[in-house]
């Protein structure tokens, strides 16, 4: 099941972070609630893309290997933030409360269910068990 969780959530990275890179402005333009978080910046797209790609890599890498789950822990830390980010600019007003409705269970689902891939990909390589 970790493998399985850990590998969709390693898609969903993957396909997030090329959208951005390879087409920044479409990713701006067709997700909802982006446009929202202010004017576009091709850059910074790019730089995020690239943290997506990261986090993705590092998923995968956990879910191929869980003596690996240090690079999974980074994929989770970025993606918790990622969430955390969004709470806070909710909290101070800078995100709507509608988008916050339809973001945060995504984007706080995401960073935890990263979070298990990783505690459970460590606790198996520490005890020594099998994948699961």
């Amino acid at each position: 099941m970790r493998s399985i969780i850990g590998i969709g959530l390693g898609v969903i990275q993957l396909a997030t972070g090329a959208s951005l890179l390879l087409v920044p402005k479409l990713f701006y333009d067709l997700v909802p609630g982006v446009a929202e978080t202010g004017p576009f910046n091709p850059h910074f797209a790019r730089d995020a893309g690239a943290a997506f790609l990261v986090a993705a890599a590092g998923l995968f890498w956990t879910v191929r290997d869980r003596s690996a789950w240090p690079a999974g822990a980074a994929a989770a830390g970025f993606l918790g933030l990622h969430a955390l980010i969004h709470v806070w600019d909710g909290c101070a007003g800078r995100e709507s409360a509608e988008h916050l409705v339809l973001d945060l269970p995504l984007l706080l689902g995401f960073a935890l269910l990263s979070i298990w891939v990783v505690w459970s990909a460590r606790k198996s390589h520490l005890q020594g068990g099998f994948d699961a």
